[in-house]
Parts: structure tokens; sequence; C-alpha cells
């Protein structure tokens, strides 16, 4: 990745202190032209449901599934957080047909008393996961804040269509070298934690409890993006949705993961069997 251009891209929504206003976020035409022509910085980009979920299902059946897992396991070591979010959209993406947008109420706003505004979504998209969201069109959708969080982060917005053909797009384009020892032995250190949680332990335990293997370099937004990763893709599937919510958290798809839930052997097998002989 092109540091230059990544240092431009990360200087457009982030300082010292995080996040950067809105009205700050900012970055001259030269600069803009040099990280575009690196492939790091975008023009923002207009689409319907309907196209999006057509290229995505595309990618989806483009894309192996040996490629993204063995991204995902190639990122534990190289701290390349941009391959650890392809494997969330592609199971995503596999999950769609095509179909047209159609539209169900979302949720409604009101003042004093009387509607003032109606939200809709796609019925397919929301009946397909939770927290997959469809809009009917997407207008001006800013691609580098979605580029941006997916270098730093692993991605954040796994569940929205954008971010979905976005990341996927992205990772058509990447060669992915072969995992290393160590990258394995930080996956095996990651399921012996989860399976050594406590049986009421919260994914906030888990992320605090990933943060004492040694080998496995992330902070801890890294360390949630994780746990959410693995829970979108089932592996850490809870086994009851009838549980409290803390009356504050960030969680999507771990929510209601606890300690007791473990891990899916199966699914393991299935996605990263070949790295864990």
């Amino acid at each position: 990745m092109e540091k230059k251009a990544k240092k431009i891209l990360f200087d457009r929504y982030w300082a010292s202190g995080g996040w950067k206003p809105s009205n700050e976020q900012y970055t001259s035409p030269e600069d803009f032209a040099y990280a575009k022509g690196k492939g790091l910085m975008f023009d923002p980009i207009s689409i319907s449901h309907d196209e999006c979920i057509k290229k995505i299902v595309a990618l989806a059946n483009t894309i192996s599934m040996e490629k993204v897992t063995k991204a995902f396991i190639s990122s534990l070591s190289t701290r390349r957080l941009d391959w650890r979010s392809a494997i969330a959209s592609y199971y995503l993406a596999k999950l769609f047909t095509e179909h047209k947008y159609t539209p169900a109420e979302s949720g409604r706003f009101f003042n004093n008393g009387k509607v003032t505004h109606v939200t809709y979504t796609c019925a397919v998209c929301r009946d397909t996961k939770y927290r997959i969201v469809g809009n009917e069109h997407y207008r001006n959708i800013d691609l580098n804040v979605l580029n941006f969080e997916r270098i730093k982060w692993g991605g954040v917005r796994q569940g929205d269509l954008v971010y979905t053909l976005f990341d996927l797009e992205r990772f058509m384009e990447e060669e992915i070298p072969e995992p290393v020892a160590l990258d394995t032995k930080i996956f095996k250190a990651i399921l012996e934690t989860v399976s050594n949680c406590e049986p009421d332990d919260h994914p906030g335990a888990l992320r605090n409890k990933l943060a004492e293997i040694s080998i496995l370099k992330a902070n801890k937004d890294e360390r949630s993006v994780i746990i959410e990763i693995m829970a979108c893709i089932g592996i850490l599937a809870p086994k009851s949705f009838d549980r409290g919510e803390p009356s504050k958290h960030d969680w999507t798809y771990a929510t209601y993961w606890r300690g007791a839930d473990g891990y899916d052997k199966e699914l393991v097998e299935k996605y990263f069997g070949k790295y864990l002989k």
C-alpha cells in the first residue's frame, strides 16, 4: 500500500485526537488526484439498490472462499486490516440472490403525536440477515470514508450494501500471500481464548482477553472488529437471543454472544481447517 497515498486518505478523516469534524475533512485537489491514482481515494458513487445487488452477487460468484479465508488468516500477523474485512463481506454477499427493491417500513418519526417521517428498507435484504439494510437509491456516497475505515479497522459497516460492494471490488484487486506459521499461531490463540471465556462473558470481556495474546498486535477497536467479523460469519454465534443488552454498546453481530456459546467448531473447520492441521 503506497504510504503517501495512505497518509493523504487518513489525514482527511483522522487527527491525533480522533475523527476530524466534518467541516475539517478536506483533501486538496492535488492530493486527491495522487491518492486516486494509487487506488486509495475515489469519486463519490451513486447507485440503485438493484444494480448494487446485481454487482454483489456477481462478485460473490467470482471470488473464492479460499481467497477470503487466506486473507483473514494472513491479516493477523501483517496487520493488513483491509484483508480482514473481506471474509464478512463475502459471507454476506453469498447470502444474496438477485432481487428487486421491495420496500418495507423500517421506522416512523413523530412530532406532537403525528407522523412526520417514515423510513423504508428493502424487505428482502432485511430478511436475509440481521442488520442488513437496503436503500432504494444511494446518492453521492463517500467511498473514501469507507476505505479509511476498512484500512484502519477492518471495516465497521458490514451489512451496508455499498460497503459490501466496495469491499469486494477492492479485494478482487489484491494478491494475497500464503499465511505464515505466526498467523496460524495467532488464530489458534484467539480460538483458545474464546474457549476459556467464563459462561457469562460478554463480547467486551472477550475483547479484553484478546489483549492478553502477546503475539496479536491489535488495539481495542481492531479486536472489536475481529469479534464482529467472527460473529458475522457465524463462528461466534449466540445460542439464544433472549438476553439483555448492555445499556451502552457498539456491537452489531456479536451483541448476544456469551462465553458459554464458545465458537462453532464445524464452521471453523469449514473456513480455516487447512490452516489448523
